[in-house]
């Protein structure tokens, strides 16, 4: 029964649902809450799913999604053109203000990227050399001007998981004998999807809002992680690797949380992740 009260209280609505995060968010929550999801190419799975509405951000418009759904929180995990995707989040900020909703926004360690010299944390200003971390920022400084309440910005580092576009990469790359790109010099911290989602329906059923770093609370270097990871697949006597150098000291693309920690058992290591994957 407090199973089913809770699923009233939320109805919520995921842009980028097919995508590989957005995808493990909404089997994360679809059993807690009211869930629906948007996904852009055709697919016959999820055209037989009423909970899935086919949405390309492009050249629809959104509205027509918000009025049938009428979500209570919506989950921004979208990719492609970023041009159209600051176009989107106006329209959304918009929505969010007018209806006393909330707004998750799923971005990255990429809007630190300018900075090298140490991990980021939640208050520390933007700053980005990549149009990628800059597209990033602009939505966030959109989103930062609404209530508080009504916003949570999830900064993430390089996220994880068995299905994951870095995984499979990895995977084909050695199939097709061809190297696996390291960077010596880059620090990171990483995550997994599982992690993640955990951290995200925790984060809606606390009510939660703010900034959030949800990465793993200890850093590692690109390239031994990578090779470890590839070790723990059992691939390692048939990789190879090609180091990447962009600098000649160590660069920092971590984002550490200080203010809004989450509790011990959504926080994640290193070592957790090439364990998961196992």
């Amino acid at each position: 029964m407090a199973k089913m009260e809770r699923a009233h209280k939320h109805t919520i609505l995921i842009l980028g649902g097919s995508g590989f995060l957005g995808n493990a968010i909404y089997s994360e929550l679809c059993s807690y809450f009211r869930t629906f999801a948007t996904y852009n190419t055709s697919n016959k799975q999820l055209e037989k799913n009423h909970h899935f509405f086919q949405y390309n951000f492009e050249e629809d418009d959104i509205y027509e999604i918000l009025d049938i759904v009428k979500p209570t929180t919506i989950i921004s995990a979208l990719r492609g053109d970023f041009s159209k995707q600051v176009l989107l989040h106006q329209h959304l900020a918009e929505y969010v203000f007018s209806k006393q909703i909330k707004l998750l926004f799923l971005s990255s360690a990429n809007v630190f990227d300018a900075y090298s010299k140490y991990p980021s944390y939640e208050q520390d200003k933007t700053l980005s050399n990549s149009v990628y971390g800059h597209f990033k920022i602009k939505i966030e400084n959109m989103l930062l001007r609404l209530p508080k309440k009504q916003v949570a910005i999830l900064r993430l580092p390089m996220v994880f998981g068995n299905h994951s576009p870095r995984i499979n990469e990895i995977l084909q790359n050695i199939k097709e004998k061809v190297p696996v790109e390291v960077f010596p010099n880059l620090i990171m911290n990483v995550t997994t999807d599982s992690k993640l989602t955990q951290q995200i329906h925790y984060i809606i059923n606390r009510n939660k809002h703010g900034i959030f770093h949800l990465g793993s609370t200890d850093l590692v270097h690109h390239d031994e992680f990578i090779k470890e990871l590839v070790s723990s697949l059992e691939l390692n006597k048939t990789a190879q690797y090609k180091r990447v150098y962009t600098t000649n000291d160590d660069r920092y693309l971590a984002v550490l949380p200080k203010f809004n920690k989450l509790p011990k058992h959504l926080q994640i290591q290193s070592q957790d992740l090439i364990t998961e994957l196992k």
